[in-house]
């Protein structure tokens, strides 16, 4: 299955373009676009709209449970994307590690500045 986008909402953009400008040009979205309290970031090689991650500004925005997970090549690209993220503000950071019983499974779990919850996985 492949994804066409991800729309994620987000109460302050300026706060939190810090984690998403520095994470998605980390893993080649490394074109985006403003559009008012919008952002919408491009792999380069694609269409203008086709894949992106968009961030839109909402101050009512309460996370919750959901999670958005970034696939990952290695287990040192998790490391990497990890360490990126970290930088760059994540918080509430677990691993980058083996999680559920699995060595096959490697990830790192953190929250974005609103809270909303991303990882960055290896399936072995």
């Amino acid at each position: 299955m492949l994804i066409d986008h991800i729309d994620l909402r987000v109460r302050d953009l300026a706060s939190a373009r810090r984690l998403y400008d520095a994470l998605l040009s980390a893993m080649g979205f490394s074109r985006f676009d403003v559009q008012g309290d919008d952002i919408n970031y491009h792999d380069p090689e694609q269409e203008w709209s086709h894949p992106f991650f968009g961030l839109a500004a909402d101050p009512e925005h309460t996370p919750n449970g959901s999670r958005i997970a970034f696939r990952a090549s290695s287990r040192d690209e998790v490391d990497r994307l990890a360490e990126v993220a970290r930088a760059a503000g994540a918080r509430e950071f677990e691993g980058p590690e083996p999680y559920y019983g699995s060595p096959r499974y490697y990830a790192a779990f953190f929250e974005d500045p609103d809270g909303n919850k991303l990882e960055i996985c290896y399936r072995k």
